[in-house]
C-alpha cells in the first residue's frame, strides 16, 4: 500500500484542513466576568451590563476569541481547546489571570502556534498547569488568502516545561524546531511524542531517557541518521521516521523488542540491518519509496509481519555484472527538465528525461522510449464542455492536459502524472481522450517529486499517474468506487470496499459461463430525502448499482445484503413502511418491487434474492407512492448546492469579481476576499450539475466589454466544476447616458439544460425566467469631476495595436487585460522592454493605487507601439508567457482571433473597400 500509515499528526492535519471554515472566524473583543464568587465558574455567562459594572475584575479576551464564542465552548472541567481560532493561544494567560484555580485542574490543552505574541505569553503559563496529561502546540491550523497553511512559529520550549511530571502526550508538529527541546527529555511519564514536520536534522544522544515512550513520530524532518541509543527505547511500539533523509539504520534498532509498527517510507535507505529480524513483535513495516535492492531474509521469516515495499529497485543486482563493460556498469541518471509557463515545447532524447511542467504535472520518459530525439509539446486547456466528458456522479479534479503530437508512438511506456484536487471517499482515475472517445487508464496516486520547483519547501502536489504509449488529452476525475469480481460456476462473494455492509453472494451453478460483476454503492443523505419527500420520517439505504457482462439472468437467485436505512433497526422497523425500489438506469424510472420479493430483516440488514441485475434502493417512508419521489431524490444526488458571489474591489469599484462556489466553501472564501473586496451577501442556495453551463448578465444600468472571448450575447459564460475555481474578474461601467450613481444588478442563468434533467429539477425556483438562478445587487458611485470611475478616452486616448488583417487590440481590450495583471506588473513591464527608470517613475507616481499603476505601465508601453504593426501583439503575448501569465497570453490570442473574424465578416459586408467608415465601426 501507499504510505498511508502516517503518524496521528498527519491524519489530524487532514481533519484540520476539512474544518477550515470553522477555524477562520474574524477576531474581535469578548469579555469574561470574574467568577471567583461562583461555585462553578464555567456556568457564568458574559454580560455587557455586568461587565461594565465590574470592569475592574473583567478579563478582556481580545483578540483571541470572536464575540459569538463563549468561554464555555472551549473550556470544560479538564480540557481547554484554543487552536480553533486564530490567535487563540493568547487567551490562555488571560484565563489564567481570571481562573487560576480552575486551570490548574486542566489535563488536556491544545494551542495554535501561528501567532507569535499570544504563543509566547501562553508558554509562560504552561509550567503552572501541573496536572496536564496531554499538550498540543501545532502550526498549519489556519490558512492565508491563497489557501496555504500558516507556518507554526514554535522554535523551542522553555526549560520549565519539564515540571509537567504527569504529561504523557506531547504534540509540537508543524513548527520550526531545529532540535528536540531539552526539557522534553525530562518528562518522565511521556509515552507519546509527535515531532512531525519540523526542521530536525538530528536526535539528541540521550533520547533514551524517555524510557516510557511508546509512540514516536518524526515524519517530515531532515534526519540523515538515527542515534544508536534509539535501541534503548524498550517500550516503543510505533516509530515513524518517514519523509526524512535516512541512508541507513543503526543495528541497535533490532533491540526494540516491543516495536509493532515501523514507518520508513520516502527516505534514501539502500539496505536494512539484519538485526531487524529480532523484532518479533513487528506487525507492519512500511519501506515504500527508498533505494532498497533487497529485504533481509531475517525479516521475511517473521510470520506476522506485513511489508509494504512499493517503489524500490528490489530484485536488481547488488553489483554490476562482471561481463558488462565499464561504460555499461553505471546506469546514467535521467536528466531533469523544469519548464516555465512560456515553454510549451521541449526535446527528449533516447536517454530519457524527467520533465516538470508548471502547475505540478510531471512526465517521465524512460531511457529507450524514443529512437531519435523528438520535440514534444504540452498545453493546459480550460475545462470546457467540449473537452470534458463526465458520467453521472463523476467530478472533475484537474484541468485538461494536452500532450502533442498525438500520433507519436513510444517504444516504452511514458508515465504521465496530472495534478489533481483531493477527492473524498471516491476512486480517482486518469481519463484519456484519443480524438474519438474517452477511456479510463490504470491509475496510481502518489505525491509529487520534491525536486519540482513548483512547490519548493511546500507540500508536494497530489498526482494521478498512468503509463501511456501515445500522447493525447488527459484529465483526472473522481467517481464512485467500483468493485468487480469474476463469477464462475463455482460461485463467488463480492463485498463492497466503500460499504462493507453490502454483500453479494453467488451460489454454485448460478451461471454456466464466467461473468464479470460490477458493483457501485452511492450513499444518500436522509436530510435531503426528508426535504424532498416532505416526510420527516423518511430515510434510505445506500443505492446499489449492479451490472454484469454478459447481461443475462442468473440460473440461481443471487443473495443481496444491504444495510437498513439509517435510524431503522430490525427491532423498530414497521415493514409496511419499507419499499424496495428497482431502477432502470437507461430510462431513469423506478418501480416498487416490494411485493415481488421476499425481504428478510435482521437487526441491521435487509436480505433479498434476485436473478437479474440493475439498480436497487431500500426506502423507509410513510408515503404509499414513492416512485416519483425516488426519481427526484436520485437526480438530487448528482447536483451540488452552490451559492454565487459578486464582489467589487474596494480601491476600484468597476472591477467586479464573480464566483460560483459549493455552499461549504463560501464562508472561508468571503473572509479571504474581505480585505480587498466589498460585496453583497452570497446568493440563496441553487442547484447545479457538475459540468453545467451558466451565464452572468449585467442589468439595470450596467454594461461590460463584449470583446471578451467568453462573452456571448452580452452575458459571461461559466462552466461549473465543483473542485475547480469558477471565477471571473470583469470591468463594468455605467450604461450610456448614466451620470448618477448606478444601482444595478447581475443575474445568473442556466445555459442549455441537459436533456436528461427531469422537469422538477429544471423548473424555475422563482422569477419569470425558467433558467434564472440568482440575482445580486451592484452599486457604482457617481462620476467624479475627473471621471475617475470611467477609464475612457480622457485618461487613455484610443489605441489600436496591430492591424485589422492580422488582428489588433483596442484600448478596451487593454483595459480588460490590465484588470488581471495585479502584482505581476513589474515583471511584465521588464519583459515588454520598459526601462528600470520608467518603471520606477510609474511606481512612484501611482504608489497608492495598484490598479492605476498597472494601467500606466501598460499604456506607457502601448503608446510606443503605435507604429509596430502586428508585431506589437506578438510582443505582448511573449511578455505574458515569459512572465508566467499563460492565462493572459491565451486571452489575448482569443481576442485577436475574434478581431480577425470580425475583419473578415466586415470585408464580406462591404466588399474590398477597406477604407469604408463601416469597417472601423465593425472593428469596434
Amino acid at each position: 500500500m501507499e504510505s498511508t500509515s502516517k503518524s496521528s499528526s498527519a491524519s489530524d492535519q487532514e481533519e484540520l484542513e476539512e474544518s477550515e471554515t470553522s477555524a477562520t472566524l474574524p477576531p474581535s473583543p469578548c469579555s469574561f466576568m470574574d467568577c471567583s464568587s461562583i461555585s462553578d465558574p464555567l456556568q457564568a455567562k458574559p454580560s455587557s451590563s455586568s461587565s461594565s459594572a465590574t470592569s475592574g475584575s473583567a478579563v478582556c479576551l481580545t483578540p483571541p476569541l470572536p464575540p459569538s464564542v463563549e468561554v464555555t465552548s472551549v473550556l470544560t472541567e479538564t480540557r481547554l481547546t484554543l487552536d480553533v481560532y486564530r490567535g487563540g493561544a493568547g487567551a490562555l494567560p488571560l484565563l489564567w489571570g481570571s481562573l487560576p484555580h480552575h486551570l490548574k485542574r486542566l489535563r488536556y490543552l491544545r494551542l495554535g502556534s501561528e501567532e507569535k505574541s499570544g504563543l509566547e505569553a501562553a508558554l509562560e503559563v504552561l509550567p503552572h498547569l501541573t496536572e496536564l496529561h496531554s499538550l498540543a502546540i501545532r502550526g498549519h491550523r489556519f490558512y492565508d488568502a491563497h489557501g496555504d497553511p500558516l507556518p507554526g512559529l514554535l522554535t523551542t520550549l522553555p526549560e520549565s516545561v519539564s515540571a509537567l511530571s504527569f504529561l504523557t502526550h506531547l504534540d509540537i508538529s508543524f513548527n520550526q524546531l531545529s532540535s528536540v527541546p531539552s526539557c522534553v527529555l525530562h518528562l518522565p511519564a511521556l509515552s507519546s511524542l509527535v515531532l512531525c514536520h519540523n526542521l530536525l536534522d538530528a536526535l539528541p544522544p540521550d533520547i533514551d531517557q524517555l524510557s516510557s515512550l511508546t509512540y514516536l513520530s518524526l515524519m517530515g524532518n531532515q534526519l540523515a541518521s538515527l542515534p544508536q541509543c534509539v535501541g534503548q527505547l524498550k517500550a516503543l511500539q510505533t516509530l515513524d521516521v518517514s519523509y526524512n533523509l535516512l541512508q541507513r539504520l543503526p543495528d541497535e534498532i533490532g533491540s526494540l523488542a516491543g516495536l509493532a509498527k515501523l514507518e520508513l517510507s520516502h527516505n534514501k535507505l539502500t539496505e536494512l540491518p539484519e538485526t531487524m529480524g529480532s523484532l518479533l513483535s513487528l506487525r507492519e513495516l512500511v519501506i515504500n519509496d527508498n533505494d532498497l535492492l533487497e529485504i533481509p531474509q531475517s525479516l521475511t521469516k517473521l510470520p506476522l509481519l506485513k511489508i509494504n515495499s512499493k517503489n524500490n529497485p528490489l530484485g536488481q543486482p547488488l553489483s554490476p555484472s562482471p561481463l558488462l563493460s565499464s561504460s555499461e556498469q553505471k546506469e546514467p541518471k535521467i536528466e531533469e527538465l523544469h519548464l516555465g509557463y512560456s515553454q510549451h515545447s521541449f526535446c527528449v532524447s533516447p536517454a530519457g528525461c524527467h520533465v516538470f511542467l508548471p502547475g505540478g504535472a510531471e512526465l517521465l520518459f524512460p531511457p529507450g522510449c524514443l529512437q531519435t530525439t523528438a520535440r514534444l509539446e504540452w498545453m493546459r486547456r480550460r475545462p470546457e464542455r467540449k473537452w470534458v466528458h463526465l458520467e453521472d456522479h463523476e467530478i472533475l479534479l484537474s484541468r485538461l492536459l494536452e500532450l502533442r503530437p498525438h500520433g507519436i508512438a513510444f517504444l516504452k511506456p511514458v508515465e504521465v502524472c496530472v495534478p489533481y484536487h483531493r477527492a473524498k471517499k471516491k476512486e480517482v482515475v486518469v481519463r484519456k481522450f484519443d480524438g474519438q472517445s474517452w477511456s479510463v487508464l490504470t491509475t496510481v496516486l502518489k505525491k509529487g517529486s520534491p525536486n519540482n520547483c513548483c512547490h519548493p519547501g511546500g507540500r508536494p502536489t497530489r498526482l494521478a499517474c498512468s503509463l501511456v504509449q501515445q500522447f493525447s488529452w488527459f484529465m483526472v476525475i473522481s467517481r464512485p468506487v467500483k468493485d468487480t469480481c469474476t463469477v464462475t460456476p463455482n460461485g463467488a462473494l463480492l463485498v463492497s470496499t466503500s460499504d462493507p455492509a453490502v454483500k453479494l453472494t453467488f451460489p454454485q451453478h448460478s451461471t454456466l459461463e464466467t461473468r464479470t460483476i460490477t458493483l457501485r454503492v452511492l450513499p444518500a443523505s436522509s436530510t435531503d430525502v426528508q426535504a424532498l419527500c416532505g416526510d420527516p420520517q423518511a430515510t434510505v439505504s445506500p443505492l446499489l448499482c449492479l451490472s454484469q457482462i454478459p447481461d443475462i439472468n442468473f440460473l440461481q437467485p443471487v443473495k443481496i445484503q444491504i444495510p437498513l436505512p439509517s435510524g431503522v433497526t430490525g427491532h423498530t422497523v414497521d415493514r409496511t413502511f419499507l419499499h424496495l425500489l428497482h431502477g432502470d438506469p437507461t430510462a431513469q424510472t423506478w418501480t416498487d418491487i416490494t411485493s415481488q420479493v421476499h425481504l428478510e430483516i435482521t437487526h441491521l440488514y435487509a436480505i433479498f434474492y434476485i436473478t437479474h441485475f440493475s439498480w436497487y434502493w431500500l426506502w423507509y417512508t410513510t408515503q404509499q407512492c414513492v416512485s416519483g419521489v425516488v426519481r427526484k431524490v436520485y437526480q438530487r444526488l448528482k447536483q451540488f448546492k452552490v451559492q454565487f458571489l459578486v464582489m467589487q474591489r474596494k480601491s476600484d469599484p468597476p472591477q467586479v469579481l464573480l464566483q460560483c462556489l459549493p455552499a461549504d466553501k463560501v464562508d472561508s472564501t468571503v473572509q479571504a476576499l474581505s480585505a480587498q473586496y466589498d460585496g453583497p451577501h452570497p446568493s440563496d442556495l441553487c442547484d447545479l450539475l457538475e459540468g453545467e453551463q451558466f451565464f452572468a448578465g449585467f442589468e439595470k444600468g450596467l454594461d461590460i466589454s463584449t470583446d471578451s472571448p467568453d462573452c456571448l450575447d452580452g452575458r459571461l459564460r461559466f462552466v461549473f466544476y465543483s473542485s475547480l475555481k469558477n471565477l471571473k474578474e470583469v470591468y463594468i461601467a455605467p450604461a450610456v447616458g448614466q451620470l448618477v450613481p448606478v444601482r444595478g444588478q447581475v443575474s445568473f442563468y442556466r445555459g442549455d439544460i441537459p436533456e436528461n434533467l427531469p422537469e422538477e429539477v429544471a423548473r424555475k425556483r422563482k422569477g419569470l425566467d425558467s433558467q434564472w438562478l440568482a440575482t445580486l445587487p451592484l452599486k457604482l458611485p457617481a462620476l467624479n469631476s475627473d471621471n475617475s470611475y470611467i477609464m475612457g478616452e480622457r485618461q487613455y486616448p484610443p489605441l489600436n495595436l496591430g492591424d485589422p488583417e492580422s488582428g489588433y487590440l483596442t484600448e478596451t481590450n487593454l483595459l480588460h487585460i490590465s484588470l488581471r495583471i495585479g502584482k505581476d506588473w513589474q515583471r511584465i513591464g521588464i519583459n515588454l522592454g520598459l526601462t528600470k527608470e520608467e518603471l520606477e517613475r510609474i511606481q512612484y507616481k501611482n504608489r497608492d493605487n495598484l490598479h492605476d499603476l498597472v494601467l500606466d505601465m501598460l499604456f506607457c508601453w502601448a503608446r510606443g507601439q503605435k507604429a509596430a504593426g502586428s508585431g506589437s501583439v506578438s510582443k505582448l503575448v511573449a511578455a505574458m508567457m515569459e512572465s508566467g501569465r499563460t492565462d493572459l497570453a491565451e486571452e489575448i490570442e482569443d481576442i485577436v482571433s475574434i478581431g480577425k473574424k470580425k475583419y473578415t465578416e466586415s470585408l464580406r459586408r462591404v466588399g474590398l473597400e477597406e477604407e469604408s467608415p463601416s469597417l472601423s465601426e465593425a472593428q469596434q
